[in-house]
């Protein structure tokens, strides 16, 4: 009967996340934090279970295909080409953060020594990836700006929870020696990486000897829960083994798989990461409920307003380190100015601005020991999770609720680097194109009466992307101009298809593979997500 009854409560919960996430696009606000204020209101219903999250859990099956994920989709050209203010952003600031919180910590908290402050400021110290990425792609930021807070979000869970770890043994043992903290922070660094890259390795051989699109995608799902099971095993970092080995895979994935594996491991990566995101966080919000039994009465209005404060720090330190990370590099190194100059204010507010926290932070606050070696309990370790859960809160709502009408308000918009690169791509593909249909004439193939038809189109798509100006696929107005006007032919072609279906004139199969090619058009011009429309009308 347990079994049944927490089946039950995974479906009620799966039931109300999909429900918030389609209030969320409704009303345009990225759904993790809606997902968080709908958990903290379903944590006042009476009657609603108390939900606690088991720290181990949350380690091993929600990170490792989130962060995976997001390194998949993160550019490694970009990356690389950011690792400055990236590395100065995932070491330096949650070095900065961590020291900070701690001592407001140590302040607000009389009693609590520097270990159990430390701690707490590892906890807080590090911006959330699903967080920044669900925030920043939704609202149109700068492609560069999007870069720095992935590569940001992607690297600092692990220099915070190296810190963390060092931090906790420090208050259970009573010892601490910064030189073992230093080189254990770079062994676990490198050895995560190397598990990372060896697991990713091993996993393209196997896409290679696979012979369905099942086993395919298996490997992908396997790849990451491998990584960090073996980067834990090896007392390394297992963030870093996911996002190393996530960069690694990306590179050679379009090469080892066919088009088909990669449409349907697309939805299967999708579906599983919007699924484990909406879980977790309406978990954060429903935790509130178990923090009211832990904590006395008394006490939890004042770590609200002891949150409160460790979360105007947390929020400044970001505000203050982005632009002196952004301007002392360059102070020192004129050739860098030139080479890159001082990015606009705006950019760097909106950088300082994106600092929303989220489950790392509260999964590390939860898996707190709860007694020292001596055998007493760990000291403030219910507050330290309370003040966790309220920082939390704080970012995600007033940071990530203000985000965008702060975008609006200073002008800030995407930069269109992506279109340009895309219409080049576009033409180099094509011309790519006419040098093989060249060969093949040359090689004697019997499709001549195909050839010319296809130097046709081909030719047509290099002059097209050859000029100087933009072409509706490539830019952002025309671009959904374009995409109104194909979504409307294509619900043509699809209602004629069903009508002939519907008459007995073709059977379900023939609807199903010619509607199959009408799917992939829709996905190729960026409709894929779009319904039929009922047809003849204005698409405005």
């Amino acid at each position: 009967m347990e079994s049944l009854h927490q089946l039950q409560t995974v479906i009620l919960l799966l039931i109300a996340v999909l429900a918030l996430a389609a209030i969320a696009r409704k009303l345009v606000v990225p759904y993790p934090i809606l997902l968080v204020i709908g958990g903290l209101v379903l944590s006042f219903i009476p009657g609603v279970p108390t939900l606690r999250l088991d720290p181990d859990i949350v380690f091993l099956v929600f990170l490792p295909p989130i962060l995976w994920s997001a390194a998949y989709f993160t550019s490694w050209r970009d990356f690389r080409s950011n690792i400055r203010p990236i590395t100065l952003l995932a070491v330096g600031l949650v070095l900065a953060t961590t020291a900070a919180v701690a001592m407001v910590a140590h302040f607000c908290l009389p009693g609590l020594g520097w270990a159990g402050a430390i701690a707490l400021g590892a906890i807080i110290s590090p911006p959330d990836a699903v967080s920044a990425t669900a925030v920043a792609k939704r609202i149109g930021l700068p492609r560069r700006v999007v870069t720095i807070l992935e590569g940001e979000s992607l690297v600092n869970d692990a220099t915070a929870l190296i810190l963390y770890r060092t931090a906790v043994v420090a208050a259970v043992s009573g010892t601490y020696t910064l030189s073992d903290t230093v080189l254990d922070f770079f062994m676990a660094a490198a050895v995560g990486v190397a598990v990372g890259l060896s697991v990713s390795v091993v996993a393209r051989w196997a896409l290679k000897f696979v012979e369905d699109s099942f086993s395919e995608i298996a490997v992908t799902l396997l790849a990451p829960y491998i990584a960090w099971v073996l980067a834990e095993q090896a007392h390394s970092s297992g963030v870093l083994a996911c996002v190393a080995g996530g960069l690694y895979l990306r590179r050679h994935f379009s090469e080892a798989v066919a088009p088909m594996t990669r449409i349907q491991a697309r939805a299967v990566w999708d579906f599983l990461v919007f699924v484990l995101n909406g879980v977790i966080f309406i978990l954060i919000g429903l935790q509130l409920d178990a923090l009211r039994e832990a904590i006395p009465s008394a006490m939890f209005l004042p770590l609200m307003l002891s949150g409160a404060l460790v979360s105007v720090t947390a929020i400044l330190v970001r505000l203050i380190w982005v632009p002196l990370a952004a301007w002392i590099p360059r102070l020192l190194s004129p050739s860098l100015q030139a080479r890159d100059p001082m990015p606009a204010w705006s950019t760097l507010f909106i950088i300082g601005w994106t600092g929303m926290r989220g489950i790392v932070s509260l999964a590390a606050a939860l898996a707190l020991p709860l007694t020292t070696a001596s055998g007493a309990l760990f000291p403030f370790r219910a507050e330290i999770i309370l003040i966790t859960f309220s920082v939390i809160l704080a970012t995600l709502v007033l940071q990530g609720l203000s985000l965008a009408p702060v975008i609006r308000a200073i002008k800030l918009r995407e930069d269109g680097s992506l279109e340009h690169e895309e219409m080049r791509a576009r033409e180099h593909a094509a011309t790519a194109a006419l040098v093989r249909l060249d060969e093949i004439a040359n090689e004697g193939w019997p499709v001549a009466e195909h050839l010319d038809q296809m130097r046709v189109h081909y030719g047509g798509r290099v002059e097209r992307y050859a000029k100087d100006g933009t072409v509706a696929e490539c830019t952002a107005e025309a671009g959904e101009a374009f995409r109104r006007l194909r979504h409307e032919t294509l619900t043509a072609e699809r209602l004629a298809m069903i009508g002939l279906r519907n008459d007995g004139a073709i059977s379900d199969d023939v609807l199903h593979r010619l509607e199959h090619e009408l799917d992939v058009e829709a996905l190729r011009v960026g409709i894929g997500e779009r319904r039929v429309s009922s047809g003849g009308g204005d698409p405005r």
